[in-house]
């Protein structure tokens, strides 16, 4: 049940189970019940006034895309629906091929569902993921949340339209629900990285496909890593291998290739760090390692080019004033809550309910606000704080005998100091275990 400023999706999605699943094909059928934002979430546009040799060959291959000739499941598909109305070289006749992808690659994702359904050559370019490439090329990102609140459930949220959607269940057994979980939002794919009876697994949601699968497998399996993802890949850092021990290992993966590939080594094992991407480097902060499980301050940054890192002293925020004052157990504590914002880095403090910024000249950290006042948490477990676009997201919020709720609240860096915009309520016994948000 959804309360206070919502959005409510009438629509249920057919079991996960069934082998090819149908939602894409049909329209969303949505109540709002939200005031007007101060300023509503918008579709990412990158300029194109001043083009890079870089963006020259984004935009070629983006030509060679569009003029690539159709795959022998797309040439069958013609002959099996010959009779529809539109081919699959001209989509929309007037405009031809070219123009109507042009046009597809801007309209909102959340209609994808509805255009799918107009025939077999619209769902099959959908399918394909080619738009989906071509919006990335193009500079056209569209952010949604994905998160949960349940063991094996998972809801999306769409900030620009300010929809719930409910996922199908992941169909997995005791051992996984009850094992401690990451989850990573890459390319189109949300991954969901657990622990079975007798090994790792990788749960994968495709938004092609609206299922889940499984079978994928990391060089070396993990949990409690560092991760994050542009674009079409992901790396992660760092964590526990099946026997527990803490690593210094970390890998790419490539979410168009499903490949992963072995990257060298950090300089010092951790666990339970926290991973993004700024100004072109991969960055694994915090965490707990060596052989009595410290606290670790430094952070690691990996450049992609040179594939070598780089230690980087005092560059996690620090433990919490609660957990100093308590001699809280490192393990306790949730790992940094960091998030990157136009190649800014910001850190939520959960205890003193503060927002903080690092200084790359200085490489110190100072407040810049403070958070939400309803984002409610236990050691900073439940409170998730996620970068959306040209926006921060946290979504958390209190509980009490097992009622309570959460709350989705973004906050505009460029505009000022933190003023938090109520996105959306929604009821839930539970806090929030995983979240991710996925732009494409």
């Amino acid at each position: 049940m959804l309360e206070g400023r919502t959005c409510l999706v009438s629509r249920v999605f057919p079991n996960s189970c069934q082998q090819e699943t149908k939602w894409i094909y049909m329209p969303y059928q949505h109540e709002i019940d939200i005031p007007a934002s101060k300023r509503a979430l918008e579709i990412d546009f990158e300029s194109n006034s001043s083009d890079s040799e870089d963006d020259f060959r984004h935009k070629r291959k983006s030509r060679k895309l569009l003029d690539s000739p159709k795959t022998t499941r797309e040439q069958s598909n013609d002959q099996q629906h010959a009779g529809d109305s539109l081919d699959l070289d001209s989509l929309i006749h007037s405009i031809g091929r070219d123009n109507s992808i042009s046009c597809l690659i801007r309209c909102s994702r959340s209609d994808y569902g509805s255009l799918a359904s107009l025939n077999q050559s619209f769902r099959s370019l959908i399918r394909s993921g080619e738009l989906y490439k071509l919006r990335r090329l193009n500079g056209v990102i569209e952010h949604w949340v994905y998160f949960s609140c349940h063991l094996v459930e998972w809801e999306a949220f769409d900030p620009i339209r300010r929809r719930w959607m409910h996922l199908p269940s992941m169909n997995s057994n005791e051992c996984f629900i009850f094992s401690d979980k990451e989850s990573l939002a890459v390319g189109t794919e949300l991954l969901v990285f657990g622990k079975e009876v007798t090994s790792h697994v990788i749960y994968r949601y495709s938004i092609l496909t609206n299922s889940w699968s499984t079978g994928m497998r990391m060089n070396a399996p993990r949990c409690l890593f560092g991760s994050a993802s542009r674009g079409e890949i992901a790396i992660l850092a760092g964590g526990c291998d099946p026997q527990g021990r803490i690593l210094s290992s970390a890998e790419l993966y490539n979410s168009e290739t499903q490949t992963w590939v072995t990257l060298p080594s950090m300089n010092k094992p951790r666990k339970m760090c926290s991973g993004v991407f700024m100004d072109g480097k991969f960055y694994v902060i915090g965490g707990i390692g060596g052989c009595e499980s410290k606290l670790l301050t430094c952070g690691e940054e990996f450049d992609l080019d040179s594939r070598t890192w780089n230690e980087i002293p005092n560059m996690s925020p620090g433990r919490s004033g609660a957990s100093r004052e308590t001699d809280m157990p490192a393990s306790a504590e949730a790992p940094p809550l960091l998030a990157v914002i136009h190649d800014e880095l910001y850190a939520a403090d959960y205890a003193d309910m503060e927002v903080r910024k690092y200084d790359k000249e200085r490489k110190l950290w100072f407040t810049v606000g403070r958070l939400p006042e309803r984002a409610g948490s236990m050691n900073g477990w439940g409170l998730a704080f996620r970068a959306c676009g040209d926006r921060l997201i946290v979504i958390g919020g209190p509980r009490s005998s097992g009622e309570g709720f959460i709350e989705l609240n973004s906050w505009v860096p460029s505009e000022g100091p933190p003023q938090w915009d109520l996105l959306a309520r929604k009821q839930s016994s539970n806090f929030v275990y995983n979240c991710a948000v996925m732009g494409c």
